[in-house]
């Protein structure tokens, strides 16, 4: 589908000022998803200012934040600041530290794709203690079983979640909200709405610099460690995308990794073999490394399909898989050597999410159309 975008008479503040205003207006309650991070600061720091504006009305709105246990320091601290914030301007704040249900990138060696937050069976191991504040349980969570984004629906249905999800970061996300306008609504079926999902990378860090927001030091250590302003991203250790911080952040929080490790011991992985397939690294030191053993990876792929459960150890891995056979056999009229390789390190280095096959699908099928399309104009101008 093709989507059209068109040029608002407001800029990116104003309109998103509005769409809190409409959400408030409602006279439900309304639940701000809080993580910390850059995005979530600016809608904080847009609802903070409206507050005291008198634009809302602050005994409607419940700050939320899933901590997951493995996180920044800097990451807790600023949100303790923010969690002080919002109780002095009359809002609830809700600390949750429960058992939910993480993927795990560094767990492939032993076939379990996940990561328990809080896991109430490794205490003497957790990456820090939670704060004697937090939320610990809720009747409506299934602990152990349930992600965040399961729990939190369904727990708080009835309100409207604010989060800060943004077209930007990625095609999947713009395609999204382009169909959720297509369709004639502005929000969610699980009652979420995205008041910057318009705002770029420079609006957002223009944004915090303008409204002078004190952001997480760790932002500054990865800009420091050569991470481009694309690849910003601060959440969970164990994920596919943030993964790399492990990396290099050793450098700035000296006992951080000996703590990650002794939590997750495969974590040891991201140090060893960064720079490979496994992580779907395309870098210098990659190439360098493994310049000696091109690989046929349309032979890789055939060999990987022609035993499923053989090489895709778990449920949730073979069903991704089936995805990536069926899209691999649909390419593979016009598929090349690139595409292939693609398609190779998207299911090696796992795709829970299938993020990264969604990305390929309007990658190649794009080119693909563009190519036709140019081939036929030729051919017509004859």
């Amino acid at each position: 589908m093709a989507i059209k975008r068109c040029r608002a008479s407001i800029d990116v503040v104003e309109a998103a000022k509005i769409r809190i205003r409409n959400v408030f207006k409602n006279g439900m309650p309304v639940y701000l998803s809080f993580s910390g991070g850059k995005d979530s600061l600016c809608i904080a720091q847009l609802i903070i200012n409206m507050i005291q504006a008198g634009e809302i009305n602050p005994a409607q709105l419940t700050v939320q934040f899933i901590d997951e246990e493995a996180i920044f320091p800097c990451i807790e601290e600023k949100v303790r600041e923010w969690r002080k914030r919002f109780l002095l301007v009359g809002a609830k704040f809700d600390w949750f530290c429960l058992e939910v249900k993480h993927y795990n990138c560094f767990n492939e060696l032993t076939n379990d794709e996940t990561f328990i937050c809080w896991d109430r069976d490794k205490k003497d191991v957790w990456v820090r203690q939670p704060p004697s504040f937090s939320i610990r349980s809720h009747s409506l969570l299934r602990p152990r079983i349930d992600t965040y984004q399961d729990f939190l629906p369904r727990a708080f249905a009835g309100g409207i979640t604010i989060t800060g999800v943004r077209t930007a970061e990625s095609v999947q996300r713009l395609s999204y909200i382009a169909n959720m306008g297509r369709a004639g609504s502005r929000i969610t079926n699980r009652r979420q709405i995205f008041p910057i999902y318009d705002w770029k990378d420079h609006d957002v860090w223009l944004y915090l610099f303008q409204e002078s927001v004190d952001i997480p030091e760790i932002y500054l250590f990865l800009w420091q460690s050569g991470t481009s302003r694309r690849n910003l991203r601060v959440s969970q250790f164990f994920s596919i995308d943030t993964a790399r911080s492990l990396v290099n952040m050793n450098e700035y929080y000296p006992d951080l990794m000996e703590r990650v490790v002794r939590r997750e011991p495969n974590a040891y992985l991201a140090a060893l073999y960064w720079d490979s397939e496994m992580f779907g690294r395309s870098t210098a030191a990659r190439k360098q490394n493994e310049q000696a053993a091109e690989k046929d990876y349309k032979a890789e792929l055939l060999a990987l399909f022609s035993d499923m459960d053989g090489n895709f150890g778990t449920e949730r891995k073979r069903y991704v898989a089936e995805k990536y056979r069926s899209f691999f056999i649909r390419i593979s009229a016009f598929a090349d050597e690139k595409d292939y390789k693609m398609v190779y390190e998207g299911i090696i280095s796992g795709d829970p999410k299938m993020r990264t096959l969604r990305a390929l699908y309007q990658r190649i099928y794009g080119r693909y159309i563009t190519e036709a399309k140019k081939k036929e104009a030729e051919q017509n101008g004859r």
